[in-house]
């Protein structure tokens, strides 16, 4: 058995194996979405495959469809090249559920995979050709938020933004850049209107991907290297929306467990590949059984009825409320408690600390009794349903393969969010006081003591990638283990707004996290110590 087109004309034998496969003509499905397409998406990672693409098989399979959705990939090309054309664009979805049930499907609604290479001039002008289709509605993307970032660490344009913006749509290098390129072609092509809509996990997410391809348009316009017009066609909602999205859906990267299930049915040539990039990718992809995308409904040139797959459609602001419940109370702070501590614990999966007394106390308090009071009701998700199934379902389910250490991952970037807005509405309510706030001070206090690099055995661990972790080391270099921790050296951390969403002085914590931290840097023992006396 083998993942293709030719594999997978023997459908009996898929079908014994457990698979579910696609529902329909898929080279009638093909040739439409080449002449007609309607949806491109920029990110040919895990949770596309496991989510967007996913959603369209559904609906294909059920007739509400009868285009499927087609594929690009700026960042790595080798995803593209090893993976997708390799197999005819067919890809595994493993659905791990919390009983231990997992579901196989084969999905095969990507109609086409792409390459945004400008230096061929083949492969673009494939992309420049969907641009210009008067059938195209959306082209949404999944490329993290690092995805629409113009500059370097220095704050100046990247060495490829500024080349863009000097040189012009023709032969763009920057991702976005690209995008903002075949823009100008759809721009070009009679000012076809369009909805570009970020689904990356990020606050504000289509105000991203807006001011990075406004960046482009105005510095084009400016130069004499696009039509002026260009700018206000950017500008125009009417013409080029850029809605807001909140996406929810855990897919970690591909598990050798699950590997070796696949292995076991018989399904040949599915190893994992990681790319010159450092991209781990593979033909299949493991994923959980909840997802929610909520998405403002602003589509210039109408939408497929995704509804009918689950995605819900609404307003701007109640979709920022979504985002808020979920990134600021009832999902990631509680994924990010705990992939500090486990890591400070030793722990090599997410699911296994929710069988730990003291850490799940300590996500159950942040939760429902530090996070829940102030957390805006969107109507469409009730919140306390929300966190109960996070508690009680996503975050315990044993086979979901996620990590503490991959959660870990830029930590210094999400506090202010997952816990600083938090902090906020404490501070501005009449009935509330920030230091009636006991567990999110005591996981600022666990990262500082994570950031030592030290397990709670006394061991070093390595550290995830950060990119403030060159400019914290300074501060975290004179902590050690039985030693007190100088408060007054950590005075510039911890009143940096930056990091917290706050100056932690300003809203009575810092003393908090120092005393917590002096607990937990006593010695071997001491966080769990800690943890025991508080939680």
């Amino acid at each position: 058995m083998r993942l293709d087109e030719k594999g997978l004309e023997n459908r009996t034998e898929w079908e014994q194996a457990g698979y579910a496969l696609p529902q329909y003509d898929r080279k009638k499905m093909i040739q439409e979405t080449e002449e007609n397409p309607y949806w491109i998406h920029f990110g040919a990672g895990n949770i596309f495959r496991a989510f967007q693409a996913n959603i369209v098989q559904n609906l294909l399979n059920h007739g509400i469809l009868d285009r499927g959705i087609v594929v690009a990939e700026g960042f790595d090309y080798e995803i593209i090249e090893k993976i997708n054309r390799p197999h005819d664009d067919y890809s595994i979805l493993v659905t791990l559920k919390a009983e231990g049930n997992i579901e196989k499907t084969v999905v095969g609604s990507i109609a086409g995979s792409y390459v945004p290479d400008s230096g061929n001039e083949a492969e673009f002008a494939r992309l420049r050709a969907v641009f210009e289709k008067d059938s195209l509605q959306m082209a949404t993307f999944t490329i993290t938020e690092k995805g629409y970032s113009l500059t370097d660490g220095k704050g100046e344009p990247a060495a490829a933004v500024a080349e863009d913006f000097k040189n012009g749509p023709q032969m763009p290098e920057s991702y976005i850049g690209k995008v903002a390129s075949l823009l100008y072609a759809r721009y070009l092509a009679g000012r076809k209107p369009v909805a570009m809509v970020s689904m990356d996990n990020c606050s504000h997410n289509g105000d991203k991907l807006y001011e990075a391809v406004r960046a482009f348009a105005e510095k084009w316009s400016e130069n004499g290297l696009a039509e002026k017009e260009f700018l206000e066609y950017i500008e125009n909602p009417e013409q080029v929306s850029f809605p807001w999205t909140m996406i929810d859906k855990i897919t970690p990267r591909p598990d050798n467990s699950v590997l070796d299930i696949l292995k076991r049915d018989g399904v040949e040539g599915l190893e994992p590949v990681v790319t010159s990039k450092n991209t781990y990718t593979a033909p299949f992809v493991n994923a959980e059984e909840c997802e929610y995308l909520v998405v403002e409904d602003a589509f210039p040139n109408g939408r497929p009825a995704l509804e009918k797959g689950g995605v819900i459609f609404t307003t701007r602001e109640t979709v920022d409320q979504v985002e808020k419940m979920k990134v600021c109370t009832c999902l990631n702070p509680l994924h990010t408690a705990l992939a500090v501590f486990g890591c400070l614990l030793g722990y090599e999966k997410i699911s296994e600390e929710m069988k730990d007394t003291e850490l799940k106390k300590l996500v159950e308090t942040i939760g429902y009794q530090e996070g829940l009071p102030v957390v805006v009701n969107p109507g469409i998700i009730n919140p306390k349903e929300f966190i109960d199934a996070v508690l009680q379902v996503r975050i315990p389910n044993p086979f979901m393969p996620d990590t503490p250490q991959r959660i870990a991952t830029d930590t210094s970037q999400k506090l202010a969010i997952r816990f600083g807005e938090t902090i906020k509405a404490y501070q501005a309510s009449a009935d509330m006081d920030t230091r009636d706030l006991k567990k999110i001070p005591l996981v600022f206090a666990g990262w500082l003591r994570y950031l030592m690099g030290v397990g709670d055995d006394g061991k070093e661990f390595a550290l995830s990638p950060d990119p403030m972790m060159a400019a914290l080391r300074p501060y975290i270099n004179g902590m050690k283990l039985g030693e007190r921790v100088d408060g007054e050296a950590l005075r510039p951390v911890l009143s940096d707004a930056e990091i917290f969403g706050v100056n932690l002085y300003d809203v009575h914590m810092a003393e908090t996290v120092i005393g917590y931290l002096n607990e937990m840097t006593e010695g071997t023992g001491a966080v769990r110590r800690t943890l025991q006396k508080y939680c």
